[in-house]
């Protein structure tokens, strides 16, 4: 007798509304949290709107493939994580999420951010390691408080240009990206840290900028050609990216 295989499908859950009132937590700081982190959910349930006054919003770690545009619902939250998910695109509507200070689109499948993201105008942060994306919408350059963004492991070529319009920005992260200098494509980092230092050459004395330039020149005859590789969300881990 011969057994036939069980046909295996994917199971997406469902979140209630009472159950995802029982995921609603109370920061040390006391930020009221919707943390519906690691649900196996595909799709982003309607039922929260009835959630909507939170002051932040975990969907990270699912299966998501696309955000909902009542995402506007939650106008007063300042944190949204959704890394490591399978978007593909957010929508304009996320450009009403006015009181955002932390934005989260880490490993996902991006290959372009909407313009709209450029009135998140109070936003610190900006994660967007792990996508597609080739470059910025100029609009970006609009985010005047922006002090980190996150563009590790995506496509770019070039330094977007949208991040010299930024005067409070901190740290960039652009480890493995395809970025061409003086005609070479290097992989590896931009520098020999996870981060730099936007610093315009005029701050610069001579000598500072003589040590810049032989650094320079050294990254780029020493420079590895590494695979850009992708990241589960399954084998991503907390506070990684």
């Amino acid at each position: 007798m011969t057994m036939g295989k069980k046909s295996q499908r994917t199971k997406v859950k469902k979140i209630s509304l009472k159950v995802a009132q029982s995921c609603v937590e109370l920061t040390t700081d006391g930020r009221r949290r919707l943390n519906l982190s690691f649900k196996e959910i595909a799709v982003v349930p309607q039922c929260i709107q009835g959630l909507c006054v939170m002051d932040e919003l975990d969907l990270s770690r699912n299966l998501i493939t696309m955000v909902p545009d009542f995402i506007e619902s939650f106008i007063s939250i300042s944190v949204l994580d959704l890394h490591s998910n399978y978007l593909e695109q957010i929508p304009e509507s996320i450009g009403r999420l006015r009181n955002l200070l932390v934005l989260n689109l880490c490993n996902n499948r991006l290959t372009s951010v909407p313009k709209e993201l450029g009135l998140l105008t109070k936003l610190c942060t900006l994660n967007l390691c792990i996508n597609r994306l080739h470059d910025l919408p100029f609009s970006i350059g609009a985010l005047k408080e922006l002090r980190h963004i996150g563009l590790s492991d995506n496509r770019f070529t070039l330094l977007p240009g949208c991040l010299s319009r930024m005067n409070k920005l901190e740290t960039v992260k652009l480890d493995r990206n395809p970025i061409v200098v003086k005609g070479m494509a290097i992989q590896e980092s931009m520098t020999t840290e996870s981060r730099f230092h936007l610093v315009k050459e005029s701050a610069l004395c001579e000598a500072c900028l003589q040590k810049c330039q032989t650094e320079r020149d050294e990254i780029e005859l020493n420079s590895i050609k590494m695979p850009n590789q992708a990241v589960s969300p399954a084998e991503m881990t907390n506070g990684r990216y």
